[in-house]
């Protein structure tokens, strides 16, 4: 007499198929989210919320802004940032652009672009030019922990 065939054993790559369905596609879900993480401190900086835009950075004292100088550290990156955009006619209107994500693994990437800022004459006029962001994923989500910043 014939067993019953258990047909579930005949298709081992249905198992590995639902693993695979069961598991979120990192790389798409980190490039929208590190996106959002820029259109939040874009829409921060032009409603003057210089705290909102630097919440997206990462709070420890292994953090860098270089761009003319280096500031090391999240005390230095804000003291550098207050000092220079401390007022509204400083921040003026800030646009980022032609932006590239590039995954480094499952909790870290990079992402290059274009800033602009539009100011006032008295507010310093307009800048822009390019930077490199690295970021990296914890409990608190995406936060940058490196930022080089150049002007054109």
């Amino acid at each position: 007499m014939l067993k019953p065939m258990c047909h579930w054993r005949l298709f081992p790559p249905f198992w590995i198929l639902l693993a695979l369905a069961a598991t979120p596609l990192h790389a798409g879900d980190a490039k929208t989210e590190v996106l959002a993480l820029m259109t939040m401190q874009q829409e921060a900086w032009n409603r003057g919320d210089l705290s909102g835009f630097l919440a997206e950075y990462e709070r420890t004292e292994g953090i860098t802004f270089v761009g003319k100088t280096v500031s090391r550290g999240y005390a230095g990156l804000e003291a550098r940032y207050r000092q220079a955009y401390g007022s509204r006619e400083k921040m003026g209107r800030l646009t980022f652009s032609e932006l590239e994500f590039h995954p480094l693994g499952e909790n870290s990437a990079f992402l290059i672009g274009r800033f602009a800022l539009k100011r006032t004459q008295t507010g310093g006029g307009d800048a822009s030019g390019r930077f490199t962001i690295v970021l990296r994923k914890s409990a608190a989500g995406w936060r940058i922990i490196h930022d080089h910043t150049s002007a054109d």
